[in-house]
């Protein structure tokens, strides 16, 4: 039989396979995110999260320490705040001498070279444990923002190298942009969670920081899971009001909003590959119902395949062992 095209050859050997492969995953696509606690020598597995942990400060900077001799060359800072630190206002937020400006001050002087990324938004903070500020049963847009503007500034002033604001309120890049420059804050950047989807895959993570709404939920202000055009119009506000990122979330059901915001902007485009999505594999993984170690690197590939710059992902320390046995 004859063909003027055999697919195959460019497919019969791993050493082919790997010097066409059109989709390369490096340590540098990781972005790590740290739980972070009070207290010294604190070890706290989440539950729903299994073999992932909540760690107080001493512990975080050790591992940041590992990270970066891993070649993992950033972290994005989640904090457990303290019941009793819990308000409708946010006011620990900013305070200069709260656990997430100890957490950059002690992260960045352990590992300067470090890109520490730091969330910004409410609930960590709120005694509702939503992402702004609750008025008569709706979470309010305006007062919120400049809550997260001061959040953003005081991280800044810590040494955040980039801010996160993951609230999806109206306004707030423009907003924290504009702070930062008043500030004189000119070399901190802005990953915007741009395209933020009211999911059900957020679940784990409210368990790891204590953070699920107290009432109602969060589609007054995330998005629409049914959407796709409104993900393309909140990214391309976010990168005119100043974004130097931005992110799309979740990811692995997000795919094609992935590709439709990498082929909108042209600024970096990170993904989250979010708690439920890392604990359905390990769940899968435990029941002996798929091999873990391959679904990390598939899901990994496939999420930058689609156009994801970068990864905020539970796995990053998992990825780079396999990618470097």
């Amino acid at each position: 039989m004859y063909l003027q095209r055999r697919n195959r050859i460019l497919r019969q050997s791993a050493a082919i396979r790997s010097l066409v492969a059109e989709t390369i995953l490096t340590p540098s696509d990781f972005i790590l995110p740290l739980f972070i606690d009070e207290g010294e020598n604190v070890k706290t597995e989440i539950s729903s999260m299994q073999g992932y942990y909540r760690n107080s400060l001493d512990i975080t900077v050790r591992e940041v320490k590992e990270l970066w001799s891993m070649g993992i060359k950033s972290v994005l800072l989640f904090i457990k705040s303290k019941d009793e630190l819990k308000d409708n206002t946010g006011k620990e937020a900013w305070n200069p001498d709260g656990l997430m400006q100890r957490s950059i001050k002690a992260i960045k002087n352990a590992v300067p070279e470090m890109i520490v990324m730091t969330d910004v938004a409410l609930d960590p903070y709120s005694i509702y444990g939503h992402d702004g500020i609750v008025k008569e049963g709706e979470i309010v847009n305006d007062e919120t923002v400049d809550a997260l503007v001061k959040m953003s500034v005081s991280h800044a002033a810590a040494g955040a190298d980039v801010v996160a604001p993951s609230d999806m309120m109206d306004g707030r890049i423009g907003a924290i942009r504009e702070a930062l420059e008043e500030s004189n804050f000119t070399r901190t950047g802005i990953m915007a969670y741009s395209a933020k989807y009211a999911s059900c895959f957020y679940g784990p993570f409210r368990d790891a920081l204590d953070s699920a709404p107290g009432f109602g939920d969060k589609k007054t202000y995330q998005m629409n899971y049914a959407n796709r055009i409104e993900a393309i119009k909140e990214t391309l506000m976010d990168v005119e009001e100043g974004a130097d990122i931005v992110m799309v979330k979740p990811a692995m059901a997000y795919l094609d909003i992935i590709r439709e915001v990498k082929d909108a902007v042209t600024v970096p485009v990170s993904a989250y590959h979010v708690s439920g999505e890392y604990a359905m594999i390990k769940a899968a993984a435990k029941m002996g119902w798929l091999d873990e170690n391959k679904a990390i690197l598939e899901s990994l590939t496939s999420i930058k395949r689609a156009g994801a710059d970068l990864i905020a992902t539970y796995f990053a320390k998992d990825a780079v062992k396999l990618l470097n046995a």
